[in-house]
């Protein structure tokens, strides 16, 4: 199984890039984290449909081989690192690869978010979208070590 960071944006300053880096260097073999960076529209006079309708475009084509998709959007189930960690060993468990998906400055398409088979928010605040990437590796590397039981998460 693999995940999957597909993110709408580039150009991340090289502090993010290198945190990300740091946090996918240490997954492991079999649970890597690849990510797949998604070329934003250009705003110019187009309305905010027709930016996400550009985006989705280019996100459905990178979702091919992902058997679980997971949007990243504010309105998402709020989950704590330990249901985080949970929701990964099902993913685990269930096989697939699975892709988590974080839109540009105007969100994600609405009929992209139908078709995800979860939604989830990283937090209540506004996140820069290249913050929220550098959390979500965390996260997940986070989540990993609750699965097995690594002392890099500490409860209490």
């Amino acid at each position: 199984m693999k995940l999957g960071i597909l993110a709408v944006g580039h150009k991340l300053p090289e502090w993010v890039a290198k945190g990300c880096a740091e946090y996918i260097k240490r997954m492991p073999r079999e649970l890597p984290i690849v990510v797949v960076e998604i070329k934003p529209e250009p705003r110019g006079s187009k309305t905010r449909e027709q930016l996400l309708a550009a985006e989705k475009v280019r996100l459905q084509a990178s979702l091919h081989g992902f058997s679980r998709i997971v949007v990243l959007d504010e309105r998402g189930t709020d989950l704590s690192t330990l249901q985080l960690a949970a929701r990964l060993e099902d993913w685990m468990r269930e096989g697939g690869d699975t892709a988590l998906v974080i839109g540009g400055a105007d969100g994600i398409d609405a009929a992209l978010k139908q078709q995800a088979d979860d939604t989830i928010r990283l937090s209540s605040l506004t996140l820069p979208h290249a913050v929220a990437r550098l959390i979500l590796c965390e996260q997940l590397y986070r989540a990993l070590s609750v699965v097995r039981n690594h002392p890099y998460h500490r409860e209490g």
